[in-house]
């Protein structure tokens, strides 16, 4: 009878234990699908709305001006693909031996400042007798007219006098 209580007992706990693994894995199974199916979920979300301009979309040839220069230039905007509201930009404007270049990145911001990431590079012949001066580094451009001219707010050049730099869309 001892033996049969002995064998009993341990014939159930064999059948308890498989039991239980048994279950604990498809439980875990259950639950890597729907972690997955959630992620997968909140990717597509993120991805749209990464990928829509959150303010007013600047792709295009726009008008690029300088106070000192009487010629204006033009400033292309790039939409960066996947990226709401980023551009990469490059511009100039000529006019005899006066001229501006931009080149490099821009991103939106807000409905009046967009950061600029780049080199803004300008030779005015009344400044130095035309030395090219060069404005490296993130700057802000910002608009006080509801968007249709955003102006650089990094206005003083190398030869200490003030530079209206501006992008009219």
């Amino acid at each position: 009878m001892k033996n049969f209580l002995t064998t009993l007992a341990i014939t159930a706990l064999l059948v308890s234990c498989s039991k239980k693994e048994a279950t604990s894995t498809s439980n875990q199974t259950d639950s890597t699908k729907l972690v997955d199916s959630i992620n997968t979920a909140r990717t597509k979300m993120n991805d749209s709305i990464r990928s829509k301009n959150h303010f007013k979309d600047f792709n295009g040839n726009h008008k690029f001006t300088h106070n000192l220069i009487k010629a204006s230039g033009s400033v292309e905007f790039k939409k960066i693909d996947g990226e709401s509201d980023h551009y990469d930009i490059s511009g100039k404007i000529t006019s005899g031996k006066n001229s501006v270049k931009i080149k490099g990145f821009m991103a939106v911001v807000s409905d009046k400042h967009m950061n600029f990431t780049g080199e803004i590079t300008q030779n005015i012949s009344e400044n130095d007798n035309g030395k090219s001066y060069t404005r490296k580094g993130t700057k802000t451009f910002m608009s006080k007219d509801g968007g249709k001219t955003y102006r650089l707010q990094d206005m003083v050049n190398g030869s200490g006098f003030v530079d209206y730099i501006d992008i009219h869309f």
